[in-house]
Order: C-alpha cells, then sequence, then structure tokens
C-alpha cells in the first residue's frame, strides 16, 4: 500500500530489547520519541541534530501534545548540561591533581638527576669507558622516546614486548583526545542489542514500533558528514520521515465529542482527511479546516485509503456499515476499515467479518479518554485486528493519541475497552456518592476534594469530576448516557463468562436513575443529581 510520512519528531537513541532484532541491511538505531511511548528503529542516514532544525520542527508541528515533546527535549538538555559542568569541575580537579603529581615527580627526578651525575662523575675517575657509556645513554635520552628504545633494544617481533615491559603505556594523544571531545564524545552510540536496555517503556511491547522486526514506515537524516556538536548530547535527533500526507487518503465518519477532535488533529498535521456526519452541519467546521465533503459513508471508503469510524454504540456502529450506502459497499480489495466506536466484541466481530468478506481489511480501535483528551490529540488508543493495518495507521494514531497497544485478534479491544470504562464508570459513581455523603452529614465537600487530592486518589480525572459538581457545570465531556451504556456492556460480558460484576451492577443502576432524571445528555459526573433527587 501507500506509505504516508511521519512529521519531525525529537527522539533519542536507546539500547534494543534482547529480542528484538535489527532490520537487516539497514545502518540504524533504535529510537524513543519524546512526548510518547513509541520507538522505532531509524536510519542513521536519516537523522538530523536537534538544535539546527528545531525552529523548522516547531514551525511543521502544531498541537499540546508535540509542545510537551520540546519541553521534555529541552529539561532533557538542561539535566545533560548541568552534568557535564559537573563531570568538568571534576574533570578539573582531577587534571590539578595530575599536575601537581607530575611537578611533585619532576623535582624527583631532578634530584635523581644530580645523584646520577655525581655517581657518573665518579664512575668516569675509576674508568675510561665511563665517558662513552653515559654519552650514549644520553644520546639515546635526547633522540628516541621510551616506547621507541624498547622496540630498537627488544629481539623480538615488532609489536609484542617483552615480559618486563608489561606495565609499559602509551600516553593519550592532546590532538586525540581534542577531536574525541568535540565530534565523538558527545554523540555516544548506543550499545549492542545483547546488552541490557536501560530506557525501555514498562508496556514496551504492546506498542507497534517497539515489536515489528520490519519498520511500517521508511526514515530519512544523518549524513556521514554530520558533526555532532556538544550541544545537541549525545542522543538527541530530529527525525524527519514519511507520514499520511497527501498519498494517503483518510475517510472519517462520526464527527461527535471525540470524533471532532481526532478529526481536527488530523488535519493539524497534514493528513488529507474526507469527512462524513449524519447532521451534515457538523462537517462545515472541518471543510472551512481543508477537510473533504463525503456525501455518504459508502463514497468516503471507495474514495480513501483508510477510513476510521467512531459513532455511539453498537446499532450505529452496524446501521454504518450494513445499512443503505454504508461502509460495506464502498469496500473493495485493499480498502481499510477502522471502528473505533466502543462497542461489544460480537458486534465488532461481525462487522470484521463482513468487511473481510469484501477483500477489505479491518481494525478495531476504540479509544480511552475524553473531549478534552481528543481535542490535546493524547487518547489512548486500544487496537485489535489486522496488524498490518494497525502498523499503516501509526502516523494517524500520533496525530490523535499519546499511546497505542495492539492487543490481538479482533474483539480483545472491545473487552478491554469496556473493562476499562466499566472501571472509570463505577468509580464515578463512588465520587458521587462520596460528595452527597459529606454533604448530608455537614461535612465541607471542598474540605473533601482537597483531602483526597492529597491522598493515594489523587488524579486528573478525580479532581476535574468533582469540580464539575462543586460548580454544578455538567457540560458534556463524556455523555453519561455512554457511560451508562459501557457499564451495561460490560456487565454483559461478565455474564457471558459467569464472572460477577457486583459493583458495576450498583453503579449502572444509579446511572439509570440518572437518566430517568433526564441527564443522559450531561456529562457523566451529572449522576451526582442520582442521589439528590
Amino acid at each position: 500500500g501507500k506509505l504516508g510520512r511521519y512529521p519531525p519528531w525529537p527522539g533519542k537513541i536507546v539500547n534494543p530489547p534482547k529480542d528484538l532484532k535489527k532490520p537487516r541491511g539497514k545502518k540504524c538505531f533504535f529510537v524513543k520519541f519524546f512526548g510518547t511511548e513509541d520507538h522505532a528503529w531509524i536510519k542513521v542516514e536519516q537523522l538530523k541534530p536537534y538544535h539546527p532544525h528545531k525552529e523548522e520542527m516547531i514551525k511543521i508541528n502544531k498541537g499540546k501534545r508535540f509542545q510537551q515533546a520540546v519541553d521534555a527535549v529541552e529539561e532533557f538538555l538542561r539535566k545533560t548540561k548541568g552534568k557535564d559542568q559537573a563531570s568538568s569541575h571534576n574533570s578539573n580537579e582531577e587534571k590539578n591533581r595530575r599536575n601537581s603529581s607530575e611537578e611533585r615527580g619532576k623535582q624527583s627526578t631532578g634530584e635523581e638527576k644530580r645523584k646520577a651525575s655525581l655517581s657518573e662523575g665518579k664512575l668516569k675517575k675509576g674508568t675510561g669507558e665511563g665517558k662513552k657509556r653515559v654519552s650514549s645513554v644520553s644520546s639515546e635520552r635526547g633522540s628516541k622516546s621510551p616506547l621507541k628504545r624498547a622496540q630498537d633494544q627488544s629481539p623480538r617481533k615488532r609489536g609484542r614486548p617483552p615480559k618486563d615491559e608489561k606495565d609499559l603505556t602509551i600516553p593519550e594523544s592532546s590532538t586525540v583526545k581534542r577531536v574525541m571531545t568535540g565530534t565523538v564524545a558527545g554523540f555516544k552510540w548506543p550499545p549492542s542489542v545483547s546488552e541490557p536496555v536501560k530506557d525501555s517503556d514498562p508496556h514496551f511491547h504492546h506498542f507497534l514500533l517497539s515489536q515489528t522486526e520490519k519498520p511500517a514506515v521508511c526514515y530519512q537524516a544523518i549524513t556521514k558528514k554530520l558533526k555532532v556538536c556538544e550541544e545537541v548530547r549525545q542522543i538527541l535527533v530530529l527525525m524527519d520521515f514519511p507520514y499520511c500526507h497527501e498519498d494517503l487518503q483518510i475517510g472519517f465518519l462520526g464527527l461527535g465529542l471525540m470524533g471532532s477532535g481526532i478529526v481536527s488533529n488530523l488535519l493539524k498535521m497534514g493528513h488529507t482527511v474526507t469527512v462524513w456526519n449524519r447532521t451534515a452541519e457538523k462537517c462545515d467546521l472541518f471543510i472551512q479546516e481543508g477537510a473533504r465533503l463525503g456525501r455518504t459513508p459508502a463514497e468516503v471508503v471507495s474514495t480513501c485509503d483508510i477510513t476510521f469510524a467512531c459513532v455511539s454504540d453498537p446499532k450505529a456502529a452496524k446501521d454504518l456499515v450494513l445499512g443503505p450506502s454504508g461502509v460495506l459497499q464502498g469496500i473493495r480489495p485493499g480498502k481499510c476499515y477502522v471502528d473505533m466506536s466502543t462497542v461489544d466484541a460480537d458486534t465488532v466481530t461481525e462487522l470484521a467479518q463482513v468487511i473481510v468478506s469484501r477483500g477489505g481489511r479491518f481494525l478495531e480501535a476504540p479509544v480511552s479518554g475524553n473531549q478534552q483528551l481528543s481535542n490535546d490529540g493524547m487518547l489512548v488508543i486500544l487496537a485489535a485486528g489486522d496488524r498490518g493495518l494497525y502498523e499503516d495507521c501509526s502516523s494517524c494514531f500520533q496525530a490523535m493519541g499519546k499511546t497505542s497497544f495492539f492487543l490481538g485478534e479482533v474483539g480483545n479491544a472491545a473487552k478491554m475497552m469496556l473493562i476499562v470504562n466499566m472501571v472509570q464508570g463505577s468509580f464515578m459513581a463512588t465520587i458521587a456518592e462520596g460528595l452527597t455523603l459529606a454533604q448530608v452529614t455537614g461535612q465541607s465537600q471542598q474540605t473533601l476534594l482537597d483531602i483526597l487530592n492529597q491522598g493515594q486518589l489523587a488524579s486528573i480525572f478525580l479532581d476535574q469530576k468533582c469540580q464539575n459538581i462543586l460548580q454544578g457545570n455538567f457540560k458534556p465531556d463524556f455523555y453519561l448516557k455512554y457511560i451508562q451504556k459501557d457499564l451495561r456492556l460490560a456487565i454483559a460480558l461478565g455474564d457471558s463468562v459467569n464472572h460477577p460484576t457486583p459493583m458495576a451492577a450498583a453503579a449502572n443502576e444509579v446511572y439509570k436513575r440518572a437518566k430517568a432524571l433526564d441527564q443522559s445528555d450531561n456529562d457523566m459526573s451529572a449522576v451526582y443529581r442520582a442521589y439528590i433527587h
């Protein structure tokens, strides 16, 4: 298929895992990207020094996630500079100690020479050979180095010192030392694959770029003539390699809370995107930003290489694929469909089967996050299905999320996503229950929040949802009706394997009560109102 292009991105060379094979026939290094948890093999000739290309990179990249990557680079540089200064200070102290030792050595040598002179003088008086012998030693001392003398005097082959000269050392050339410090010492090539990984991610093997022996992308950058200046340090590089741009056509179906942020970030990163939404007016804003308009899902799929979809529930996901002018009508061999909706495993398996039966390629990729994280390009993407398609989507996933996991066969991502949202929904109900209990027992809700924020439960989610409740602001960041849907599907998942889910079941009842109070289209934090009515 067509390769897209990744935008320039800062990274650092790290040690690869022991069991990760290096691509054959390629001189490349293993790089971890700043601001992400992704890794990749990158060709040596396609790395660029950070500082000379920093401004160019910043012009190309936009968004909060990229800014976080740049901030991480600058912080790394500050720490490295601090270490270097400390190292330089220690080196100067060592040099001073060496100089002091040399001075003492010179004084000692001078004393020895004086004593030797006196002895030689006595020797001259006692024998006529003294002058000749001393003259010979003096000549050697003035014309040849100790190493040369050792070679001349030794009957052994050149390069093999006699046994009594094992301790002979060759002082390091100051010229060599300067070259190493200026052009080589600042760039430390990574050790062999057999050495331990010093900077790997705990979930390393879940990521695409860390698993594939044959990278899904091609890379460009550092030529052999590149001199790595000291300011770059040993592991800072700037990537410039292919990403989805003009060659790869992207389609997107569904412009809800999550879909809108995803499309916006795809456009910011330079992707060509064709959009469709059931309510056509939602497309207008993205058309103004450079997106193309698709009249039907079938048309979008037929004109795009990869089509993403993000809709509300299993019924909407099925209707989108199987309905009139649906996705299936646009599928032909080689066409790719990625469903990002949170649905049950049975639904996604059925969709995968019909897509593949037409020669298409299928990937499920539900996302964990909310509207704000979607807008910031900081979603967590859980994918399963066609591994090759997952790799082809890498640049798009880079644009919309901070991390992507590949979980194996179709259905696994759906199950994992429901479990994640089950935990989140249950936690939200517990937060609401605690705040209302505090209120009815005469305790300060704000003080409760302050206490929680200082404890082990402290999190952005906890703080934001409590603030929503305290301020009475339930503008949707994650619809209450959708978290209730996920709880319902998670409970059904538990039923399918006879696994008890009593906490989720209790939380589900509270959300159902909130829906009855007309809170469906409010944020999930509006579950609070189920406790006060």
